[in-house]
């Protein structure tokens, strides 16, 4: 395929992956939380407050609530994101004025768990999109380089107003049951943007590192890298310590149980720990992921 072709395959894909997102979105908010005056976080939690302070058009209050984050968004970080955005936005205006979502149920802990559900299936499908449902991530960069806090610490900090708020005007238990809808909400997220293939780095250290690096190799398929290091160095033998080869590895979070069985089948004193990765490419990853 050239080029131009598979820059269109990748833009359609993305468009797709985004209404299917403001689909899951309205979704969430007219099938689970608006009907049962339940909240989110975020942007979306302001434009619920609002809507069931003053009874706006829930629609408008949604596109108008984050648009100063879109002009800001230009700025921290780039116009095209904050066009995809503003787009994005006002497609979800656009579908809850009129497309009308059935009322699922009024069980206070299902609307709690599965609004959060649909509503972090939206907002996840709309970042793989390469957009963003929310404006309150632009809000914590521009806080961010104005402060010491860190940007997790920002959109805690305005989710805790956001709830707080909610408790005062609606009742302790409604704003209970909504931080679980921000905390579902918010696990569906990662999910959905790190999914099953989520990457963990592992690093083994053993005196059997031929025949673990044989296994990793031939067994689980995956590629290695080799530090030359040393081992000992005990307290009560400090002077005595060998060469080691110190293994690593990446592989997907559902395979670090089967390499960790298969290192401590060899040798059961072998020391291995794991780091979560963000993001990873090349090598035999995708491969391996496509394999399976």
């Amino acid at each position: 395929m050239t080029q131009p072709g598979l820059k269109i395959e990748e833009i359609l894909k993305d468009v797709v992956t985004v209404i299917i997102g403001i689909l899951f979105c309205g979704f969430a908010l007219k099938g689970f939380l608006v009907p049962n005056s339940f909240f989110d976080g975020g942007v979306t939690g302001i434009s619920l407050l609002i809507h069931e302070l003053y009874h706006f058009n829930i629609a408008y209050v949604i596109i108008i609530a984050n648009i100063p984050f879109i002009i800001m968004g230009m700025f921290q970080v780039n116009k095209s994101f904050a066009l995809k955005t503003l787009a994005c936005v006002i497609g979800l205006g656009l579908c809850l004025q009129f497309i009308e979502y059935p009322v699922i149920t009024q069980d206070k802990l299902l609307v709690s768990i599965f609004g959060g559900v649909f509503m972090g299936l939206g907002v996840g499908l709309s970042i793989r999109g390469g957009c963003a449902l929310d404006g309150i991530e632009i809000l914590a960069l521009y806080t961010l380089k104005r402060s010491s806090f860190t940007i997790s610490e920002i959109i805690l900090g305005i989710n805790i107003i956001i709830f707080l708020i909610a408790a005062v005007e609606l009742g302790l238990p409604t704003a209970l049951y909504s931080i679980l809808t921000y905390y579902t909400a918010s696990r569906t997220i990662t999910f959905v943007i790190d999914g099953l293939e989520e990457y963990t780095a592992v690093n083994i250290i053993s005196g059997q590192s031929e025949i673990i690096k044989e296994r990793l190799v031939m067994e689980l398929g995956r590629g290695i890298t080799i530090y030359k290091g040393e081992r000992g160095f005990m307290k009560e033998s400090f002077d005595v310590h060998q060469p080691v080869d110190i293994i690593f590895t990446v592989v997907t979070r559902l395979e670090v149980r089967r390499l960790k069985n298969l290192v401590h089948s060899i040798d059961p004193k072998a020391f291995v720990f794991t780091n979560s990765i963000k993001e990873a490419a090349g090598g035999v990853l995708k491969k391996k992921v496509r394999d399976h």
